[in-house]
Formats: structure tokens, sequence, C-alpha cells
């Protein structure tokens, strides 16, 4: 059943056209993902299929009785207390006996005092309470503009897994990559006033939009050679001109205006970095602690040389202020914290507090340098800041009057500008749209320094990390050999109670009591996590000798001896990474991992 048409929509904000003649539909059970760049018109999209606001020619035309749950980017939220804004007039009962009201409930707002007023929420938790309250509702359509902004990686998930389990049709404005192929069919693209439309999630929408510009740009190569053909021809002397056919002087003129602008894309370099010792930072039995509350104790880790971490774990257990330590913001309450003498830091945090509101760009990034030498070619401050998108005027507009987006590249470049070695980053992707995800990823993937990331976007979270350590909100730093899966997993068992290994129930007698293993010492328990740190160093150099080798042997398979040579040392360090990873399984269980 169709449930929504828009038919020749045009829309304007002055000069500025952000729908252009567009016609689509949506149907029922569709799940649909909307993306493009920020400002593009995706919200404005949204919120004409609501009928929340009205085109300035063109149609929208609903079902009969159409029932569309929208969730704002911004939302108005009156004075009373969570239950009543969420529940609205269900009285316990009754929501309490409605399954999908206690999951979304437990879902979004687990452990929340409903009787709370609204007005002693942050802006994170109202946000939060907003969607509670829509997806309880019934809805013919959802429409959801940011629904991921404020939830962490678990959050994510949870609504992944609700939205697929209900029936209603979807339309969702995200920048998080991984939910869009969690949760949608389709892809609209928002560009230039058109919306481009595709067959499946973020990934099938990023293969089918390659093909169609390696299309595009197979007829953009055959229309240029026709124009040079038709411009040569035009122009072999003025006296035969009037003798040409005006048809083909019409075709030559039409090809030469039908030259497409350059595109205004944000463009990301590549900086040169400092080499880096063999010591970056170690942390050794450090305690971490935020007021009386300890977030960390006993830790002993060593970011390494080119090590590329993903930091992730539950509200509060201390990730930010992990960061704040490593890079020297912050003390520790004891312990040790001993950093490199060649690191260069920069330390990109959540908050846009320290740029001044009333510094205009091109004073914010020339008080860091005033150039900047890349490859073979010196580039001045306001270059690199039209490089980032900043053109123009919008280097003398006041950091006040920045879109939240602009702010945190201009901050991303002038952590660059200085050249570091060590980047911290904390929540980098807030307010980046997808087109600029993508391409800090290409400068990061180019990058030769050490990285510790924190992010709740956890497609550009497994995109840039090798390794993904966890806290788990009970004072240790743990290493998660599968990643962002084992740690969704370990939370499910820590919240639905399953005992660990260390809780299981004594069997009794005697030869459980000899079973038994002994106590770990913390000096036995720092002595394993260091010597785990060194096995998976080796385990990195062997699997990159492991690829290597194979290259090799592909270029040698010709040569019998050559390969005898290559299978050799192959089989060689496949045993040793074999003994490698029982070890590793040892000391693991000495580091309580």
């Amino acid at each position: 059943m169709n449930l929504v048409n828009l038919q020749d929509v045009s829309l304007a904000y002055g000069p500025l056209v952000l729908l252009d003649g567009v016609s689509l539909g949506i149907e029922e059970g569709d799940r649909i993902g909307v993306v493009g760049r920020n400002g593009g018109g995706k919200s404005t999209l949204l919120a004409v299929l609501a009928q929340q606001t009205e085109p300035d020619s063109g149609r929208v035309v609903h079902n009969r009785g159409l029932r569309v749950g929208f969730l704002h980017q911004r939302d108005r939220f009156p004075d009373s207390t969570v239950g009543r804004f969420v529940l609205g007039d269900l009285a316990e009962h009754e929501w309490a006996g409605n399954p999908r009201a206690r999951d979304v409930l437990s879902g979004l707002l687990g452990g929340w005092k409903l009787d709370g007023p609204m007005a002693d929420l942050s802006g994170g938790e109202r946000r939060r309470a907003a969607l509670a309250r829509l997806l309880i509702a019934d809805h013919d359509l959802i429409v959801l503009d940011e629904p991921t902004n404020h939830l962490d990686i678990e959050g994510i998930a949870w609504l992944a897994a609700h939205l697929n389990g209900r029936r209603e049709a979807l339309v969702v404005v995200t920048h998080d990559r991984w939910f869009l192929d969690a949760a949608t069919t389709r892809t609209w693209e928002v560009v230039d006033g058109r919306v481009e439309r595709y067959e499946g999630g973020y990934a099938a929408y990023v293969l089918a939009k390659a093909e169609r510009d390696r299309l595009a740009a197979a007829a953009e190569d055959r229309r240029q050679n026709l124009m040079r053909k038709e411009l040569a021809w035009l122009r072999r002397g003025p006296q035969a001109r009037s003798s040409k056919p005006k048809f083909r002087v019409d075709a030559a003129n039409a090809l030469i205006a039908d030259v497409p602008p350059l595109r205004n894309t944000v463009e990301l370099v590549g900086f040169a970095s400092s080499r880096l010792g063999k010591t970056v930072i170690d942390l050794e039995d450090v305690e971490v602690k935020a007021g009386e509350r300890t977030l960390l104790e006993h830790l002993t880790w060593q970011l390494g040389p080119g090590d590329r971490i993903g930091l992730v774990g539950v509200n509060g257990a201390g990730k930010t202020s992990l960061l704040r330590l490593l890079a020297g913001e912050s003390g520790p309450a004891s312990g040790r914290v001993r950093r490199g003498k060649t690191v260069n830091l920069a330390h990109l945090s959540q908050n846009l507090i320290e740029l001044d509101p009333a510094t205009r760009p091109l004073e914010a990034v020339s008080e860091i340098r005033q150039y900047v030498t890349i490859g073979k070619r010196e580039y001045t401050a306001g270059q690199m800041l039209e490089r980032f998108g900043f053109r123009g005027d919008r280097q003398w507009t006041p950091v006040g009057d920045l879109s939240g987006g602009e702010r945190r590249r201009l901050q991303l470049l002038r952590l660059l500008m200085d050249e570091p070695n060590v980047l911290l980053l904390d929540e980098p992707t807030n307010d980046l749209d997808i087109e600029t995800l993508t391409e800090l990823e290409d400068l990061l993937d180019g990058w030769p320094g050490s990285l510790v990331l924190v992010s709740h976007d956890r497609y550009f979270l497994e995109r840039i990390t090798d390794r993904v350590l966890a806290l788990m909100g009970d004072g240790t730093l743990a290493f998660l050999p599968g990643g962002v899966d084992e740690y969704l997993d370990r939370r499910v068992r820590t919240e639905g109670g399953v005992p660990t290994a260390g809780a299981l129930p004594d069997a009794g007698g005697p030869a459980a009591e000899e079973a038994a293993a002994p106590a770990v010492s913390a000096a036995e328990r720092r002595a394993a996590q260091k010597e785990l740190q060194r096995i998976e160093r080796r385990i990195d150099r062997i699997s990159a000798r492991e690829e290597e080798l194979h290259a090799r042997m592909a270029e040698a398979a010709e040569d019998y001896t050559r390969l005898a040579e290559l299978d050799a040392e192959l089989k060689a360090l496949q045993a040793e990474k074999g003994d490698l990873e029982e070890r590793w399984l040892a000391e693991a269980e000495k580091a309580g991992d």
C-alpha cells in the first residue's frame, strides 16, 4: 500500500535550493535511510514528507488516516515527569503489561526514575525520552531525524534490533553507517536538490554509487572526446565558419555549456609526522578517580608506536578520563605515566569550549602555524582552510557562528597543523556528515602515528582501529579479540546476570578444592598484562609476515627451490603463532581477561 507520495516538489530558502522537482513515494514496510551532506536538505525532506513543512511547489499526498511518528533533531519538552512525558495517560498496569513498552523502557531508559522531572534531564537524556515516547506509540510511518545521537554502542544496537522487529514503514536520517546497514533496506541520497535512490543499506549504496560514478565517468570521457572534436572543427579558421551547418555549431555550444561544475568537496590531506621512538605512553599500576569514585585501578598498559586502539565501554566507565590521563591533562591518583621523548601529542576532546567564540577561523589556525609543508609545496593557513571547506567569508566568520560540523573540522585542522605523531580522539564523528567522515577515514588510513579513538560510531571505530579495548565499569581495561561484537556479548551476559567462570557455584568435595586455582597476586596480574601485550605485538608481526610470504609464494610459483624455502618459513611462523596463542590464553586467565 502506498503511504506517502511527493509529486514534483520544490523548496528553496533564498538562493539555496534544497529540493528541485522531487517525485518519490513510500510504500508500506519500506525501510529507507537518507544520506547526504550537512545542509543538503535531508531534514527538510523529512519535514516535507511528514507534512510539517509546506513546499514552494508540488504536492505531498498522505494516505487517508496515516499516523506519522516524527522525531525531530530539536524537540520541545513540557514541564512534567519523565513517566508522564513518555507514557502519557497510560496506567501502570497498562504499560507494564505491554511488551513493546517494557522493551522500550528497558532499552532506552533503563534504571531511570519515571517520577523524576524532565527539567532535571540533560539534553541527551531528553533526546532518549523523546525517542522512547515515539516508539511506545502506534504509527504507520516512523520518521527519525538523527535518532542515534546521544546513544552509545549498546543503545544503537538495541534500536536497530527494535526497529527490525516492527512492521511500520521507516525513514531515517543518520550519519551512523553501521545503523544504516543494520536497519534499512533502501537508501536515498539528497544531493544538489535531487533525491537519488538506491536499493540496499549503506554498503550496497556505496557499491551502487561507485558503479554509477564509473558509468558517468565513462560517459563524460566520451562527451569530452566529442567536445574536443567539435571545438577543433569550429576553430579551423573564421573564414569557413559561416559555411558550417548551424546544427553542428549549436551542438558544440551545447556540449560546452553542459560541462558540470567542480564539486565543492572537503579535501583532507596527509601531514608529515615526526618519528616515534620505542616508548610512546606507558601506564604502570595506575589508579584513576572521579571524585571519590574509582574508575580504573592497578592498570598497567602500553601504547606502542603505530598502535591503533579503539576504546569502548559503558557510559561513566572512564573513557574520557583515560584519554585525559594519556594526554597529560590530568594525573593518576596513584601509579606512574611515562611518555616518550619524541611524542608530539594532539587531543581532540568532545567539547568545543576551548575555541573562543569571537575568534575567526583564520586566526584560530594561524596561531598554531602560519605555514605547513606538504610534500614539496608550502601552504598558508588560509589555503589549508580552503582545503578543509572554509572558503571566502567563512574564514572570517566568528567561531561562535559556525555549525557544529564546521567547528569540528576547524578543531581537526588545528590539531593536524601541529603535525602530531600521537592522536587521541574523543568522539571525533560528532556533527560530521558521511562525506566528511569518509574523507577523515581516508586521511587516518595513511597516517603513520599512534592512535586512541573513543567513538559510538561503530562503523568508524572498526574502520580506523586495529584492536578494541573495553572499560567494563569494574575498574579494568580488557582486550577484546572479537572487537565490538565481543563487547556487546559481554554486556549482555553482565546485564542478564549470566555468571562468569569465576562466579560459578562450587561443586563441593575435596577434588573440587584441589582443582581450585590459587589466587593471583596483583604483581602476577600486572606481569601477565605486560606479557599479553608483548605476545599481541609478536602475533601482529607474524600475521604481517604471513601475508608477505603468501604474496612472495604467488610470485615464485614456478621456482620450486624458492617456493620450498618460503613454505618452510611460513610453517615455522604458523607453529610459533599457535604456541603464542596458547600462551596468550594462559596469560589472559592470570590477568583476569
